[in-house]
């Protein structure tokens, strides 16, 4: 099962104009979580202490989770970022400075996979996350590596958000692997209770 597509934009004209036209101010950094996503997510970051982004793009969403989270918390956000055929990720470039912009807390920018970040982590004694946006690599395989690397690493009582994890009218997704490892494994995690769906956001607390 190949990744979901990153935004369309993508498809019609390349990273480098796109960077081009959101330098101009004739564009804005993009994403494909919905406007009611990102209020489900700030909400449940509000007042976190440690927290992790999956998947940042062009750090929409990083930088609502960053206007949420208490004013001493840090947050990770993991990405790895390969470059494209000019060596250079326009997607980074847009997110820096996208997320750099709004003061509150700190940012950790992490350039590796999930399940590397997962390990990092753990190797260097963080304290437990309370807050996870996972939202990486959308195949089966890939969430498997980053639930089976962060699943245990939370704190009880802290929150797991899963985007593309579940099919909606405007969104028919149900065969993505993203939503089948959710589905079929995930909401069976007897240490996680679901609390709250949004369009195709599914959020989760640690309650064991």
């Amino acid at each position: 099962m190949a990744k979901l597509p990153k935004p369309s934009y993508d498809d019609e004209v390349s990273p480098a104009f796109h960077f081009l036209l959101w330098r101009l101010r004739l564009t804005e950094a993009t994403t494909q979580t919905t406007r009611a996503e990102r209020d489900a997510l700030a909400r449940h970051a509000q007042g976190r202490k440690r927290l992790v982004e999956l998947g940042v793009w062009h750090g929409v969403t990083t930088k609502r989770l960053r206007a949420a989270m208490a004013h001493d918390a840090e947050i990770w956000a993991v990405d790895p970022y390969p470059v494209g055929r000019l060596r250079v990720s326009f997607q980074r470039l847009i997110a820096h400075t996208e997320v750099k912009n709004l003061e509150n807390g700190h940012v950790h920018w992490i350039e590796m996979t999930g399940a590397n970040a997962a390990r990092r982590w753990r190797d260097t004694a963080q304290p437990p996350p309370d807050f996870l946006f996972v939202d990486g690599d959308h195949t089966w395989e890939g969430i498997q590596a980053d639930w089976e690397g962060w699943s245990d690493l939370m704190e009880v009582g802290g929150v797991v958000a899963l985007h593309d994890s579940r099919a909606y009218s405007e969104r028919p997704i149900g065969d993505a692997g993203s939503v089948r490892f959710t589905q079929q494994v995930i909401r069976k995690d007897p240490r996680y209770h679901v609390v709250e769906e949004v369009d195709s956001l599914t959020v989760l607390r640690r309650m064991q």
